[in-house]
């Protein structure tokens, strides 16, 4: 294809994304007020167990409601969409790639998809304990007052560094195939990857919760380690076929 042809194929992925972006938004938009109630239902607990703070979101101008819910339209539309715009950017590369790359990429999304939305999940049940957990700072005689816009992109970030969190290893294991770093480069470097999962997951999960700690710190360790052996079952692959095409001697260890 010419670039122009290039050019023009891609505008006609990104119509059909942006359409299917907008369907999404206008779906998610009628759906807006159940998540609204599951997000500050941590809000309304510290309300009931303190009765004497007053506790609540707020908004700071007359279009701030609008506003909120156009933003979480928008957040929420990405993820309904995801299918179609994903499946857009692997038609509009997949011409280009070689029939290993495709079997590689193929594996790759379909891990990283599943693991995302399962860090987004697991990050769905850690925010109701941040926040009711950030609340019992506040000082005495003051009150807790949430800006509805700042308390939104609070639990969306912490959602999406949980998801993000989860497809590290998948990362990892990307860099592997691409011959960037080894199996066993990745598995020396255990012990910080247990510690900043410890530490990540005791940042992310109340003091007083210890369960919930362990198990955020267990899932990314294991799988750190998933990823790490997986790596080297390539590099063994890798080695073996290596051999076989006479690039490396057959006592090579």
């Amino acid at each position: 294809m010419s670039l122009g042809a290039h050019l023009v194929e891609l505008r006609r992925r990104l119509m059909i994304c942006a359409a299917a972006l907008i369907v999404a938004m206008i779906i998610a938009f009628f759906v807006t007020d159940p998540i609204i109630q599951f997000i500050t239902a941590p809000v309304d607990r510290i309300a009931q167990e303190h009765p004497e703070v007053v506790v609540g979101l707020t908004f700071s101008s007359v279009t701030a409601p609008f506003d909120l819910r156009m933003r979480m339209a928008f957040s929420i539309g990405i993820f309904l969409a995801a299918p179609i715009w994903l499946w857009q950017i692997w038609a509009y590369i997949m011409p280009g790639m070689t029939r290993k790359e495709i079997k590689y990429t193929i594996g790759f999304v379909a891990a990283a998809i599943p693991l995302f939305f399962a860090g987004c999940y697991v990050g769905s049940l850690v925010v109701p304990h941040v926040i009711e957990l950030m609340a019992n700072f506040t000082p005495e005689g003051a009150n807790n007052l949430y800006e509805g816009k700042l308390y939104f992109d609070f639990i969306l970030k912490l959602m999406l560094v949980l998801g993000v969190s989860f497809v590290l290893p998948v990362f990892l294991v990307a860099l592997n195939v691409a011959g960037i770093i080894s199996g066993r480069d990745i598995i020396k470097g255990w012990r910080v990857a247990v510690l900043i999962a410890t530490v990540f997951a005791a940042l992310a999960t109340p003091a007083a919760d210890v369960v919930s700690m362990l198990l955020l710190a267990g899932i990314l360790v294991v799988l750190f380690f998933a990823a790490a052996a997986l790596s080297m079952i390539f590099d063994r692959r890798r080695k073996k076929q290596m051999k076989a095409d006479g690039l490396l001697p057959e006592t090579d260890a």
